[in-house]
């Protein structure tokens, strides 16, 4: 099917949901009018840009029309129009084949996000924190809340690990990209001599699970309660508190030591179960589009980075899509961030249309 035949049947079923949450008993099941809403707002900005991009081409061939039909003083103002609409719709037709293109399912999902300091020992858990600082910035940025799941603290400072659930409109969306090894290079403050040295932080995104995407059984979760050992105060350590969550059939294991209550750090501890069980299962289903993963992130080495950041040069470079800003104390605290994100997003954009033969 051809743009504008797709573009008109979405239009037709906009129509048809717009007349089916309009209907007086439409509330009557929440469910199924919540999921009419939903279905209405996603295919909203289609719909209004059908609408421009049709107005467009009405208004291309009236040009034409009155260019054609002789009369000198239309047809200098047709050509005028003409030009300019020449120019407007292959932009237009452009932002129409990327609001068509399939959506991943997990946009609109919260996320688990997990920073592990790689190769670099002290220097790798000095920047694991910095790295939690600018992700949680620039949360707060977008209006997000950052709610720690647990945390492992260096002796230096910084982190040997923390994980966090991000909540909010989109976090995944923005987030996604996020996920990979993270090169840092800079002089420690401990170095004599100024030697500069290179660190690795692995960073992971996973989409949060809902409790219909994962069927877990009870049955095959092995729930082992201990005693706090991360920081928290004298209260969480005197009390066997800390829950750890092992999913027997894959293996896969959750911890959460970061409440006082063992019901909430059996609640965190799931919530990142269910993700990562999640994300392995999201993994299987796309193996053959990508390599991508690694479990995520790669092993931590220096050679494997998706990103380096240069504290001498004060630059921030995206190796995967040849990018470099130099502005890195401001990307660090979170206030440029996006200035990362969005050309990846763009770069994402143009390899799903490319496949599409768009």
């Amino acid at each position: 099917m051809d743009l504008l035949g797709k573009l008109s049947e979405l239009a037709t079923r906009h129509a048809e949901l717009a007349d089916a949450l309009g209907q007086p008993d439409a509330t009557d099941d929440m469910e199924r009018f919540t999921k009419l809403n939903k279905d209405y707002a996603e295919l909203t900005p289609v719909v209004e840009a059908y609408t421009a991009y049709k107005t467009m081409l009405e208004d291309k061939a009236a040009a034409e029309e009155m260019i054609a039909g002789g009369d000198a003083d239309m047809k200098d103002l047709a050509e005028v129009e003409l030009e300019e609409l020449r120019e407007k719709i292959p932009a237009a037709e452009q932002d129409l084949k990327i609001l068509l293109l399939p959506k991943d399912e997990a946009d609109d999902r919260n996320i688990i996000l997990e920073i592990r300091a790689g190769t670099g020992g002290d220097e790798a858990a000095l920047f694991a924190g910095d790295m939690f600082r600018m992700y949680a910035n620039y949360a707060k940025t977008q209006g997000w809340q950052v709610e720690i799941q647990d945390e492992s603290a260096a002796d230096v400072g910084g982190f040997k690990e923390i994980i966090a659930r991000i909540s909010g409109v989109n976090v995944y969306q923005r987030f996604k990209y996020e996920s990979g090894t993270h090169r840092v290079q800079r002089v420690p403050a401990t170095e004599s001599q100024g030697r500069i040295h290179t660190s690795a932080v692995t960073v992971a995104v996973l989409p949060e699970a809902e409790e219909v995407d994962v069927n877990v059984n009870p049955a095959d979760l092995r729930i082992d309660i201990f005693r706090s050992s991360g920081p928290g105060g004298q209260s969480v350590n005197t009390t066997d508190s800390a829950v750890r969550i092992t999913h027997v059939p894959t293996g896969v294991v959750a911890t959460c030591q970061d409440e006082k209550s063992q019901h909430k750090n059996r609640e965190k501890a799931m919530k990142v179960l269910l993700a990562r069980i999640l994300d392995a299962e999201r993994q299987k289903a796309h193996d053959e589009r990508a390599d991508a993963r690694k479990s995520m992130v790669g092993s931590g080495d220096r050679s494997e980075r998706i990103r380096t950041y240069n504290f001498p040069q004060s630059r921030v470079t995206d190796h995967r899509v040849n990018l470099t800003l130099h502005s890195l104390d401001a990307i660090l605290a979170g206030e440029k961030l996006d200035d990362v994100i969005e050309p990846l997003a763009q770069a994402d954009q143009a390899e799903k249309l490319a496949a599409l033969g768009a």
